[in-house]
């Protein structure tokens, strides 16, 4: 019965450890949350180059964007899309703002609970703060140059949504490399950070409507 319980153990480690491909668990995840959360709030603001691929399981199809992103602690985020086609999206505390060239569309999370929850989650994913987040249970792995934090939602109302979230972040800087949103249909958005640039002091004109 011993041999049969190691057994389980070992095989149960060996799948934790090549569920990523590259990374090993980090041993002491309570430890490296309060560590984290110290070194991510450092971050104040980020302007970064974006790549966007959308995976769609209804048209068997990835589509591609790019643009430039902001964000600044602790409630702002702008996204402007340049290829293929031109608009852009301001997260702005409970505000959002989504234009284009034809239409030009304002919202309050207030008065939407999924689009306070997307919100919230964009946010959270820039600025790290997902562990800390009530709604979902999180393993966290690691390698020489990238954390991996792997997001399940916990929330009956996320779970409608999202399957996993997975953020990775750079090491050298505790900002975020890619953003990985897996929805519960099977569609998923990988949002890929490149030329960044971490605590300009951005204004918050960058941010308003």
């Amino acid at each position: 019965m011993e041999k049969v319980i190691v057994s389980f153990c070992v095989i149960g480690l060996l799948f934790l450890q090549s569920s990523y491909p590259g990374y090993k668990p980090v041993q002491d995840v309570d430890d490296f949350r309060k560590k984290f959360t110290v070194a991510a709030a450092a971050v104040k603001d980020i302007k970064a180059d974006f790549t966007q691929k959308k995976t769609l399981v209804a048209l068997t199809e990835t589509i591609t964007s790019k643009g430039t992103l902001w964000f600044k602690q602790t409630d702002k985020v702008r996204m402007d899309y340049t290829t293929p086609f031109v608009y852009k999206m301001i997260i702005n505390g409970d505000n959002m703002l989504v234009k284009d060239a034809q239409k030009e569309t304002r919202m309050s999370a207030r008065s939407n609970k999924l689009l306070q929850q997307v919100n919230r989650i964009m946010i959270d994913c820039m600025q790290g703060s997902l562990l800390e987040s009530k709604d979902f249970s999180n393993r966290v792995f690691e390698n020489d140059s990238y954390y991996l934090l792997e997001l399940t939602p916990t929330s009956k109302n996320l779970q409608q949504f999202f399957s996993t979230i997975i953020v990775t972040v750079e090491k050298k800087d505790n900002s975020p490399h890619i953003i990985e949103l897996n929805e519960s249909g099977g569609d998923k958005t990988i949002i890929s950070l490149s030329n960044k640039k971490v605590n300009m002091a951005l204004p918050d004109e960058v941010f308003s409507f």
